[in-house]
């Protein structure tokens, strides 16, 4: 199935998992400062094979323009295609011409996971997911099923004040992980079959937008409420969230400090592409909180 443009933006938190008695530990090896030492200086060659720049992501509050260090760290995690020994089911499996809508629900998990809604969603082009138990792998640490790697993407600040990260090839783990499985448009071998995953927030100031296009599946979350529903398989497809239009729905009063969410899977080959723009202002810019 072929796909086409997509995006992505935003910023925060460290990459840290939920201990079980409530505390954080790094999922890279702990939190100090020789930890981060280790994980490289470019932005990518962390122990994950990802990391901040430096390890030099400011804190504090930050937003276009502002000093904030334009940097998203997120967690990918690698998979198998159905079409091969130990592969995921939900990988190289389904196809669709549009999004469906309502695989998850509405609201956000405890656990800050989406929660399996349905197979089929709204039913425009049949089943997107085999079960729920499969769907629960692709953003948890399983394993034998999955392989995770830090990534951070580089988000560029615009004239008009809006941060962008956009990519007509986004293939953050080829030549990792289970290593490459298909070619995209172009004949080169790339590694498809990955999940994305951030975890971000914002304060509401009135008049914010945040926009992504792009394919396969796409969730953001506002304060825990599905804002942006572009599930199942499909080719490159926007959607823009106002957060003015939008606000009792999900909760937000201008001033307050909020959640945001991201869960993203390229789930067939041929193309992968990958954008957000968006005019919110981001908060503990250093890192993201992932729990696993």
């Amino acid at each position: 199935m072929r796909r086409a443009a997509a995006v992505l933006v935003a910023l925060s938190s460290s990459l840290a998992l939920a201990c079980g008695d409530g505390g954080l530990f790094s999922i890279f090896g702990g939190g100090d400062d020789d930890d981060k030492a280790s994980s490289g200086a470019g932005p990518n060659s962390g122990p994950f094979g990802g990391g901040p720049d430096d390890g030099d992501a400011g804190g504090g509050e930050g937003g276009p323009g502002d000093g904030c260090n334009p940097n998203l760290t997120g967690l990918v995690r690698d998979f198998k295609a159905a079409n091969v020994a130990g592969g995921h089911p939900d990988f190289q499996a389904y196809s669709g011409a549009g999004p469906t809508t309502g695989l998850v629900q509405r609201d956000l998990g405890a656990d800050k996971k989406p929660v399996f809604a349905s197979t089929t969603g709204s039913g425009e082009y049949g089943r997107q997911l085999t079960s729920r138990t499969d769907f629960d792998q692709w953003y948890r640490n399983t394993q034998g099923v999955n392989l995770p790697f830090e990534y951070v993407l580089a988000l560029q600040p615009t004239s008009d004040g809006v941060l962008t990260f956009s990519s007509n090839e986004f293939f953050p783990i080829d030549g990792r992980g289970f290593g490459n499985s298909g070619e995209d448009a172009n004949g080169k071998l790339r590694n498809f079959h990955f999940t994305f995953e951030l975890h971000l927030e914002f304060i509401y100031r009135g008049g914010e937008t945040f926009t992504f296009t792009g394919d396969d599946d796409l969730w953001t979350f506002f304060n825990g409420k599905l804002g942006i529903d572009l599930g199942g398989l499909h080719s490159a497809q926007s959607a823009t969230v106002r957060l003015d239009e939008v606000a009792a729905e999900l909760g937000i009063t201008k001033g307050g400090k909020y959640p945001l969410d991201v869960f993203h899977a390229e789930r067939r080959t041929n193309a992968s592409n990958f954008r957000i723009d968006t005019t919110l202002e981001f908060v503990n810019c250093g890192a993201i909180i992932v729990p696993k």
